[in-house]
């Protein structure tokens, strides 16, 4: 079978083609690091498999999600390669392309966002590229589609098309490259030869890790050393990577002069405009923070609050009274009966309800990625970052983790020093996932009705403001970092496109119903079979079961946080599962046919402050199941791992207590 590799720059449109030419569909966001490693999907056409590789700057990586590029094309052999390029950024493009023709497969280039490069009155000319090239050159607009179709249909024809002939000459290092080509003559499976001897020469670090045990890596080292001592004696360079990027450098300069007419180009776009006051030194932040107000106006007084109540009164209403009836004509049991009604449609029901403010929230996150907006937060957070011992770019894994931690978490891969990496994946599940989202409306619409916007913001950004605070303090104390380089791609501004929009929400939000109809299930029939069982048998009184007696032996340690009760210990607990759960247990506990019926136990169960004592808790303590489970994926360390459920535990306990003792003793309780 025919296998096609996707490489290009981030930010190139590559994701959105490869959604536009497969039959699968991947995230897609305005940032480096979205794909951590390669994707496959199935063309549409049945002409083979498509390989999505990390965006890349280079084949040089500087960090894993990079690397992964770098190992594929070493290890594996694609019938061809498909490089997608920016025609509004051309020249820096090219830097990656004239590496993947010196790989010596065949190879199409995608020259996207055609539309962009217009818009800022840069032409370029695809059959003039063409030509330079001597590869096949298709214009672009990923995001519309325009284009794909051809791509499609070229694609069988490629792997027949031969390499491009073109030959950079190295002057002073063709030597050296010579040289290196009979040292790993001897050694089978390698791609072009010459692409392997460059590579090694400009000290790729994957290409110098599989080959150190196959050729004599100091013999290497003695033929860089003796041509770099011939380029310093003629004052051409002082290092063999640094000579090898100029001569690419000037062979794109000549191509983007022949090829590129910059005569009617725009001095001020509308990104540079928007840019001005939208990143803009001291009012980028207060901003970005309005921004996120009018979010969560939206998600939960405006449009997801009134659409959660029309379902609740569907669940409870018809749904419920359809499954009543239905099990009384099957004459079911009254186990059976209690199973089903009390704890799946009451367990799953209620955190069915708030669907409507999940999907309405990743609706709004998803125009805002789409946009090219979220791009400029993480380089307004930049210099914050860099105050507590990170960089700008650990704070898009921050932003992916308010839809869950645990992509998030694998995005931390995107980023170059191991200790920054790990700091990271550390403090992702202080990030408010959508998972909470449940607890933080249920209690906010009880307890703060007409603020639900504003304590739900609070809650998002004390989770902010702790990962900044324990980064500080860890990154001094505990992981001393190593200096890094930030660098992030802003993509222009554009209106998303709807059908990217809604297939974007959809794939976000997919995750939330999918595990209401497994892991919210399993959850709600065994905390509904604990309620149910106790020391004196089945059918016990709730205080008397086996949960109320697991949530007893917390409540004394809870008290101090003030909500001291067997109720929140036992939805405590079960909310390690996944956060939703807490909102189950809650549903079982207190028997209620409706969400209002919750809200009104909840109402006399809790006060104000305890109840915002308790969304903080929730917010900063232990992270869930699969984000624990990824996070000793990443970190392949048991210890970290223990470390990371071990500091939220405490931390959300201290926290806590701050804010009811607190709020007591300013008179709030």
């Amino acid at each position: 079978m025919s296998s096609f590799a996707l490489v290009g720059n981030p930010n190139t449109g590559k994701t959105s083609l490869f959604n536009t030419l497969t039959t699968s569909y991947e995230y897609v966001g305005n940032w480096a690091g979205v794909t951590v490693e390669k994707k496959v999907g199935d063309l549409k056409n049945g002409g083979g498999q498509l390989v999505d590789l990390p965006g890349i700057y280079s084949l040089h990586p500087l960090s894993r999600d990079e690397g992964v590029a770098a190992s594929y094309l070493m290890d594996e052999t694609p019938s061809a390669l498909i490089n997608i390029v920016d025609a509004s950024q051309l020249e820096r493009n090219l830097a990656l392309s004239v590496q993947l023709l010196e790989y010596g497969r065949p190879m199409m280039l995608g020259l996207n966002m055609m539309d962009v490069a217009k818009a800022r009155g840069i032409r370029v000319d695809p059959e003039k590229l063409q030509m330079l090239l001597g590869i096949p050159v298709v214009p672009l607009v990923a995001r519309t589609g325009k284009g794909s179709s051809e791509i499609l249909g070229m694609l069988p024809k490629i792997p027949e098309i031969s390499p491009s002939q073109i030959k950079l000459d190295y002057g002073i290092a063709e030597a050296a490259i010579e040289e290196t080509e009979k040292l790993i003559a001897s050694v089978s499976g390698l791609p072009d030869h010459r692409w392997v001897a460059l590579q090694l020469l400009a000290q790729n670090p994957v290409i110098v890790e599989d080959l150190a045990s196959k050729i004599d890596m100091d013999a290497v080292n003695r033929i860089s050393s003796s041509c770099e001592a011939q380029l310093r004696q003629a004052g051409l360079s002082s290092t063999l990577p640094e000579w090898i990027r100029s001569v690419r450098n000037e062979f794109i300069e000549q191509i983007c002069s022949a090829a590129v007419d910059r005569s009617s180009q725009k001095p001020h776009s509308l990104t540079e405009r928007m840019d001005a006051i939208l990143t803009h030194r001291f009012l980028g932040l207060p901003i970005f923070l309005a921004f996120m107000f009018l979010l969560f106006k939206v998600t939960f007084d405006w449009i997801g609050t009134p659409l959660s109540d029309l379902l609740d009164g569907l669940i409870s209403g018809p749904v419920s009274d359809g499954i009543n009836k239905a099990l009384d004509l099957a004459g079911a049991s009254s186990f059976t009966h209690a199973l089903i009604v009390d704890g799946i449609v009451a367990g799953v029901g209620g955190v069915l309800v708030f669907i409507p403010q999940i999907f309405v929230l990743f609706l709004i996150i998803s125009f805002i990625e789409d946009s090219g907006y979220m791009a400029r937060v993480s380089l307004l957070m930049d210099s914050l970052m860099e105050a507590v011992g990170l960089n700008g770019k650990a704070f898009i894994p921050f932003i992916i983790g308010f839809g869950c931690n645990v992509p998030a978490v694998m995005s931390a891969r995107s980023i170059e020093q191991p200790k920054d990496r790990l700091l990271t994946t550390l403090l992702i599940p202080l990030m408010s996932c959508s998972a909470r989202l449940p607890v933080y409306a249920l209690f906010a619409g009880v307890f703060f009705e007409s603020h639900q916007a504003l304590i739900i913001l609070s809650m998002y950004v004390l989770g902010i403001v702790m990962a900044l605070l324990l980064c500080k303090l860890f990154s001094t104390y505990l992981l001393k970092n190593e200096s890094s380089v930030f660098i992030v791609e802003l993509p222009p501004y554009r209106l998303p496109q709807g059908r990217t929009l809604i297939r974007g929400t959809w794939e976000k939000g997919k995750g939330f119903l999918r595990k209401a109809g497994t892991l919210i299930l399993g959850g709600s029939v065994l905390i509904w079979f604990l309620s149910y069982s106790g020391p004196g048998g089945f059918g016990v009184d709730m205080d008397d079961s086996f949960l109320a007696k697991i949530g007893g032996l917390m409540a004394p340690l809870l008290a101090p946080l003030g909500f001291g009760t067997w109720q929140s210990g036992s939805s405590l607990l079960t909310g390690f599962l996944a956060k939703e759960i807490v909102v189950s247990t809650m549903n079982i506990i207190y028997h209620v046919p409706n969400m209002e019926g919750l809200q009104g136990q909840i109402a006399h169960s809790f006060t104000g402050l305890q109840a915002y004592s308790f969304m903080a808790f929730v917010l900063l303590y232990t992270p869930c199941l699969a984000t624990v489970g990824v996070i000793r994926k990443e970190t392949s360390s048991w210890r970290w791992t223990a470390f990371s459920v071990g500091y939220a535990v405490a931390l959300a306990y201290l926290i806590s207590l701050i804010i009811y003792q607190g709020g007591r003793l300013l008179g709030l309780a």
